[in-house]
């Protein structure tokens, strides 16, 4: 086997698949899950909440500093304007984007869906 992971289905023939070999649910393994195939086999999830949360810049500061801080303190981020903000859901980076408006509200348009290993 390499190391990065991949490997051959021959070094599995350890008796888990089914003679019949056509690639069917029988001949996965049965630790893998298998993947929803229409948005019906996610409903199980719809409902479970998350925390979604647009980040348009963050700063470092003492304590003293931010006791200093009164109404009309104007604190620096680390974001230049018109950089992408992250977007974070359930404290995992997931997207960037841009702030609108949306009828007087702020909203924000995913601008870049980032992709990360699982581990």
């Amino acid at each position: 086997m390499s190391d990065d992971g991949d490997f051959n289905l021959d070094e599995l023939d350890d008796g888990s698949r089914s003679g019949a070999g056509d690639g069917g649910p029988e001949d996965a393994p049965s630790h893998v899950p298998e993947r929803p195939r229409s948005a019906s086999d996610l409903e199980a999830v719809y409902d479970i909440p998350v925390q979604v949360s647009a980040v348009l810049g963050k700063s470092h500061m003492q304590v003293n500093q931010l006791l200093k801080l009164g109404r009309g303190a104007v604190v620096e981020l680390d974001r230049k304007v018109g950089e992408a903000i992250d977007i974070y859901v359930n404290n995992r980076l997931v997207a960037r984007g841009e702030v609108v408006v949306v009828e007087e509200r702020l909203g924000v348009t995913m601008t870049e869906i980032i992709k990360t290993d699982r581990s």
